[in-house]
């Protein structure tokens, strides 16, 4: 596929945010990608023009209830089958922050038997709780299946910031090692949180900023196509979006965020 043929879409409602941000990542990069409100793709019936469908950050609807379930269940009521074949079809899904917990309220991740038809998890209050909004450190731990961070070694150290308060990711108690080895034994265990020499933060506060289950950031599915994280890679692409960027002689053009929309870009233009 050549670059300019790639189209993506970033879904918003109202309480969205980082749309814009997200968007600019792509076209930076050479695609093409517009911002559309989930009615205009009801209304339209056109999901399927998009190889990528990303799932931004915010406060969808509001998060009443809990964070992302009305977005899910809206999708569910008014897209299910243009998702359905999206997701049939391989095509590339990206939930940041909100967007994870939308593809977990819907049954997209983590994905281990395919969609499922209720949560396999949680992304729940912090803990400890409050909205926290800081720069966190990533180890990645995948080892090439996730199609968004393919470009990312394995075991290398990135830096992108959280804002969020419903970030810890957590599993069923009596189910939690069994599918805790079975995220491990598919490599659908894609980022955790660690310190700035990539250790592990080991459930300790602050490097384990929400108390997120095994300090995980984000995972992927069984295929790889459909990657959550909860920090956002979008607030990361410049140089200058760096905390630190004033105290830096040199620094890159770009932000370790830049990888993750790299990754998939690379993979589609692979793709004949």
């Amino acid at each position: 596929m050549k670059l300019e043929e790639i189209k993506v879409c970033v879904m918003r409602v109202g309480g969205t945010n980082c749309d814009s941000e997200t968007q600019r990542a792509f076209q930076e990069l050479g695609v093409q990608a517009e911002t559309l409100h989930v009615n205009e793709l009801i209304k339209r019936r056109n999901l399927l023009d998009y190889q990528v469908l990303v799932f931004p950050g915010g406060f969808s609807f509001g998060d009443y209830v809990r964070s992302g379930v009305i977005f899910a269940r809206w999708l569910s009521a008014k897209l299910d089958k243009e998702i359905e074949t999206f997701v049939d079809e391989g095509r590339p899904i990206l939930g940041i922050c909100n967007g994870f917990q939308i593809l977990v309220e819907y049954g997209l991740l983590p994905g281990l038997e395919g969609v499922s038809t209720y949560p396999e998890a949680t992304l729940t209050t912090n803990e400890p709780q409050g909205f926290k909004c800081q720069w966190v450190y990533l180890k990645h731990e995948n080892k090439g299946k996730c199609a968004f961070t393919n470009k990312i070694p394995a075991g290398k150290v990135v830096r992108m910031p959280i804002a969020h308060g419903e970030g810890r990711l957590l599993f069923p108690k009596e189910k939690e090692q069994e599918m805790l080895a079975k995220l491990n034994n598919n490599d659908m265990v894609v980022f955790r949180y660690c310190d700035k020499n990539g250790n592990i933060a080991d459930g300790k506060y602050p490097a384990n900023p929400n108390g997120s289950f095994y300090d995980i950031a984000g995972i992927c599915n069984r295929d790889g196509n459909i990657f959550g994280l909860m920090p956002h890679p979008e607030r990361a692409m410049y140089w200058w979006q760096q905390p630190d960027w004033t105290r830096q002689q040199q620094m890159l053009q770009y932000g370790d965020g830049k990888l993750i929309f790299q990754s998939i870009i690379d993979n589609l233009t692979k793709k004949c």
